[in-house]
């Protein structure tokens, strides 16, 4: 099905039509989000195997570097949410020119944030309440991912590209081959050279042994073959943001000003999110190499069931971006709604395979018993949130793709630090880890709440749409 051309030429759509569109785009990106999981869980259980002090080392930086992914991620929505409009409003000119705009402007930012990382890559461990066993495995990890940042943005930006011309198949597939390389170069980086068993034959395995610096130096190396894949495709080959000699490549201040309305608002909600996770692993820290491991393997899990929401985000902002460009905002409502609707009732039954499989899940990931009983705890109070949370991911989507980022960061900060924040605090006290995920089930409820009013009160009308 050609979504873009479905969207300009039909005048109307019936449910059906919709939901196979909103299908059609969402399975693609689900899948490389779950493939991604499943290469975070092997991860996970890679360090995990070096003992628990290697995980907590991870999982201490982990909340930072979330927040330096989605700054890196609000930069890059600010262009690709103008291609996706640009397109629905048939302009391919503006399109390829926002498009090596962004590539100007995302190289830029990626370098200057890789350089302040690694500046306070040494600082970092401390500032969190690291302790003395794993303070040298977050400072190596941290500074190794930092020093590949403009890698890693770079990839984001040519798969956003591509997902927001409609391309959710290839963006997809060579995302799903990054997490094999991931794996691959995470066992040659972290593993001493050695005999492995292997279909019944021991094999020699030319191991690095770097441990937890490892870890970083695979991801990086798997993120860097896969920008040099999907930048090809979408400079070279895509014919919505397919570049061309003679083009100028220069910057516009009309493209900078949307861009900036477009990234400061979910810059800012990324702010308040990963830094709210940030102040949470604070707030975890002193309760002991045991809770930190257990809250970065708890995390890990429940990505399983909360990443395939991501997945349909994407398909929501193309969806209403397209839409409201072709100057459709009913097809725009439309597609919102199915896009939420399929968000909730796959994070939800995700959510309840879950909360069965989670002490199998936690043995896989690590060795350490209290580890695995602690982290099966914390998940299973989360799970019980998961359409909700699914509510709030999926309406994101859906707002940016009609250019209202700036009701999710309102609502990201009310709700994170209103609700999120005090109860955790409070029943830290009284019930330990099980205490601070319980005040994030009951916060990730009132979000979800609040952006299904949003999303049923949106006017989803032409006031995103490029003139």
């Amino acid at each position: 099905m050609n979504i873009i051309n479905v969207i300009r030429n039909e005048e109307q759509l019936h449910w059906r039509q919709m939901l196979k569109c909103v299908w059609s785009l969402s399975i693609p990106a689900m899948l490389s989000q779950i493939t991604y999981i499943v290469m975070e869980y092997i991860d996970a259980a890679m360090v995990g195997s070096l003992g628990a002090a290697a995980s907590a080392a991870i999982g201490l930086v982990a909340p930072v570097m979330w927040f330096v992914y989605g700054i890196g991620m609000a930069a890059v929505q600010g262009f690709s949410v103008q291609v996706a409009q640009f397109i629905g409003a048939k302009k391919l000119q503006y399109s390829r020119d926002t498009f090596r705009q962004g590539l100007i402007c995302v190289s830029v930012f990626a370098v200057l944030v890789a350089g302040i990382g690694v500046f306070i890559s040494p600082y970092l461990p401390g500032w969190l309440g690291a302790t003395p066993e794993i303070y040298v495995g977050a400072y190596d990890y941290f500074m190794v991912y930092m020093l590949g940042m403009p890698i890693v943005m770079l990839r984001i930006l040519a798969t956003a590209m591509l997902q927001s011309s409609g391309s959710m198949k290839s963006a997809s597939f060579f995302n799903c081959i990054m997490c094999v390389l991931d794996i691959g170069f995470n066992a040659l980086f972290i593993f001493p050279a050695g005999y492995v068993a292997l279909l019944g034959l021991d094999v020699w395995w030319p191991g690095l042994g770097f441990g937890v610096k490892g870890a970083a130096m695979g991801t990086v190396t798997a993120e860097g073959v896969t920008a040099c894949i999907l930048l090809y495709l979408a400079v070279m080959r895509r014919h919505y943001t397919r570049q061309k000699m003679g083009m100028q490549w220069h910057l516009t201040q009309s493209c900078l000003k949307d861009a900036l309305k477009i990234s400061c608002p979910i810059a800012l909600e990324q702010g308040v999110l990963t830094g709210a996770m940030i102040a949470m692993m604070i707030i975890v820290a002193p309760l002991g190499t045991v809770a930190i491991a257990a809250n970065s393997f708890a995390i890990t899990a429940e990505a399983f069931c909360y990443m395939p929401g991501y997945g349909i985000a994407i398909a929501a902002t193309t969806l209403v971006g397209q839409s409201i460009g072709a100057k459709k905002p009913a097809f725009a409502r439309g597609f919102a709604w199915f896009s939420v609707g399929t968000g909730m009732f796959t994070m939800g039954i995700l959510g309840a395979v879950m909360y069965m499989v989670a002490p199998a899940v936690f043995a896989f990931l690590t060795p350490d018993l209290n580890v695995q009983q602690l982290g099966t705890d914390v998940l299973r109070i989360q799970l019980l949130a998961e359409s909700l949370f699914a509510a709030s991911i999926v309406g994101a989507g859906a707002l940016r793709g009609a250019r209202d980022t700036m009701f999710s960061s309102i609502m990201n900060l009310a709700s994170m630090w209103g609700v999120r924040m005090p109860l955790a605090l409070y029943l830290v006290g009284l019930y330990g880890l099980r205490g601070v995920w319980t005040a994030m089930c009951l916060e990730v409820c009132v979000r979800g709440l609040l952006f299904l009013v949003r999303i049923y009160k949106q006017k989803w009308d032409n006031r995103g749409s490029m003139e």
